[in-house]
């Protein structure tokens, strides 16, 4: 008999969340999921992508802005450029870029 875990590939994760989200149980599994610090990656990440979409400011500025080095701007700034019109247009709206 062969052990398997049960979450394979990261589509299962993301069933698992949208689950949880339907139940309202989302954040309780997601602070369980994520530790502080992870959480603390996850906004200044979230911020990255809104002030990267809106544009204003320059990427050092970015980083000046949220306490983070360049190169993590860097890393953002070609997640986005990886991604369709489209695909960007849906990542604003999400976060209520004007």
């Amino acid at each position: 008999m062969s052990l398997q875990p049960e979450y394979q590939e990261w589509q299962q994760v993301l069933d698992l969340i949208k689950q949880s989200t339907e139940s309202e149980q989302h954040e309780m599994l997601l602070t369980m999921l994520l530790t502080p610090d992870e959480r603390d990656s996850l906004v200044a990440r979230v911020n990255i992508f809104r002030e990267l979409l809106k544009g204003d400011l320059s990427q050092r500025q970015i980083s000046q802005l949220l306490g983070v080095g360049v190169a993590t701007i860097t890393r953002g700034s070609n997640e986005l450029k990886s991604k369709s019109g489209d695909e960007k247009q849906q990542i604003a709206h999400l976060l209520k870029v004007d």
